[in-house]
């Protein structure tokens, strides 16, 4: 299966966002843009993948191995697909194309 482009807008909070800025930074690379907030980091970036799942879980998956109290909320949008997810889990599918 090709890899796909999507467009990621997360917000990521920590108990601990020193400790994953690095993690944010190699992931993301410079394919994105990371601004600080109060309780982590937002970010928007363009990244390839076979799929918004898989993208997100090796995101988190990465974030958690730095710090264990890690949430994002994140939307992938690919095409005219958005997906949103909360940690590990998708919350919703939608497409922006109009019938």
């Amino acid at each position: 299966m090709p890899n796909k482009k999507f467009k990621l807008s997360v917000r990521i909070s920590s108990e601990n966002p020193s400790a994953i800025k690095p993690v944010i930074e190699q992931v993301i690379g410079k394919a994105g843009i990371v601004k600080p907030t109060a309780d982590g980091f937002e970010v928007q970036a363009e990244l390839e993948g076979a799929s918004a799942r898989d993208l997100n879980r090796t995101l988190l998956s990465e974030l958690r191995r730095a710090e264990k109290k890690t949430r994002l909320r994140a939307e992938w949008t690919c095409d005219d697909t958005i997906e949103k997810f909360f940690d590990y889990a998708q919350k919703s599918q939608s497409s922006t194309k109009k019938p």
